[in-house]
């Protein structure tokens, strides 16, 4: 692979993780100050990426793996969401932003495997050659949610309209990345092939069959966090200095800060797998959620800062010794024959299943925990921590790292 390639797909990552997170983070606040939406539609806001995630599949499984190149889609999509974006920024009214956010996460988040799927059609070596690439869009992220942070645009409709611009760059772009055609494969599209069908026969395993169910109920947690954790820390600051400037907490910046740690605990991961097995990296995964929560709950931004602070450095642990390594696991166990759609079923379980109840759960106990728009926080994160502790148990005691 070419230098000018190498560059091109870095690109790539850092234009699609900056549309990505210039708006996702924020768009709780954003429904609740400017469209005075409810915690439930705030949920199902969130809810309709799930569902679009669920849906991607079969669009990429369709076309750029039949019909269209996938730089070509990559790119129509692209535009198609900076139209949508236009459309949205405009909508006042919650019901029908939900809805029109869901046709504009239809053309997103096809764009997550499309990416993926450019960047290593081009390489000899993906398990090296790829991370490197990759690792642009945690950077991307880390910038973008700093610079709506810095600017105080978190609640504001300027997060869509960076979402828009960069959807157009990304649009035309995607245009001019390396040619990747369809592999007009001669077997007949299969739907249940894309989740993960023939993987299956994973189940029979006690231990993958815990570890499927505890990856979907752990999303549910993951979804709080993503839903309710840059509100709540408004709300914290708020209280704690209600005389300054909400814009001047910049909780956008002080988030972003999970990104870091996501990329430091990544590393830090192979030297982690040698040294605790993967069981035990697990667990210890599983209590930093619990952990994480419970500072979220019981922290303040006047006395014990440091709570909130370390809550949002746990992201890395949290999401890298679960998620990641439930990758190296999955890949492990599938082995050769059914590794790729092993992946997809989990993928599916996770991103699809299991942020979609999370979504929908999350909205419904903010709800129930707010009273005259005030909200009892502590309250709210108490849930997550409870279902993150039955995870945590259920490793525990009934989870056995078999020889893979």
């Amino acid at each position: 692979m070419t230098w000018k390639t190498k560059i091109a797909l870095s690109i790539m990552m850092f234009l699609l993780y900056c549309i990505w997170g210039s708006w996702y983070g924020q768009m709780s606040k954003y429904l609740s100050n400017q469209l005075e939406a409810s915690g439930v539609q705030v949920g199902n806001a969130y809810a309709m990426f799930s569902i679009a995630m669920i849906a991607s599949p079969f669009l990429v499984g369709l076309l750029a793996d039949r019909y269209i190149a996938a730089q070509r889609l990559l790119g129509i999509l692209s535009l198609l969401g900076a139209a949508i974006l236009f459309w949205l920024i405009n909508i006042k009214e919650p019901s029908t932003f939900i809805w029109v956010l869901l046709l504009y996460c239809l053309t997103f988040t096809p764009a997550i495997s499309l990416t993926t799927s450019i960047a290593m059609r081009q390489m000899a070596n993906p398990e090296i050659e790829f991370p490197p690439i990759r690792v642009f869009g945690t950077i991307a992220w880390i910038v973008i949610v700093n610079v709506v942070g810095w600017y105080g645009w978190g609640d504001k409709a300027t997060i869509f309209q960076l979402a828009l611009l960069l959807s157009i760059v990304l649009g035309v772009f995607s245009f001019f990345l390396p040619h990747t055609p369809p592999s007009k494969s001669k077997e007949p599209f299969s739907y249940t092939q894309l989740i993960g069908k023939d993987a299956f026969v994973l189940f029979k395993s006690k231990s993958f069959t815990l570890f499927f169910i505890s990856s979907v109920l752990i999303c549910i947690p993951l979804a709080f966090y993503y839903t309710w954790a840059n509100p709540s820390l408004t709300d914290a600051y708020i209280l704690a200095f209600p005389s300054i400037n909400a814009d001047s907490f910049a909780i956008e910046n002080k988030m972003s800060l999970g990104q870091v740690s996501e990329i430091v605990f990544l590393l830090m991961l192979p030297f982690a797998y040698r040294k605790w097995g993967l069981k035990n990296i697990f667990i210890i995964g599983l209590l930093a959620w619990v952990i994480r929560f419970l500072f979220f709950g019981y922290g303040t931004a006047d006395n014990t800062p440091w709570m909130l602070y370390l809550a949002i450095l746990l992201h890395g642990v949290c999401y890298d010794f679960f998620f990641v390594s439930g990758q190296i696991y999955i890949d492990k166990k599938a082995g050769t024959a059914i590794k790729a759609q092993a992946q997809g079923l989990i993928t599916l379980a996770t991103y699809g299943i299991g942020m979609l109840l999370g979504n929908l759960i999350a909205g419904y106990v903010k709800d129930m925990n707010t009273l005259s728009n005030v909200t009892n926080w502590t309250n709210v994160w108490l849930v997550p921590a409870g279902i993150a502790s039955l995870v945590l148990l259920l490793f525990m005691f009934f989870f056995k790292q078999e020889k893979i």
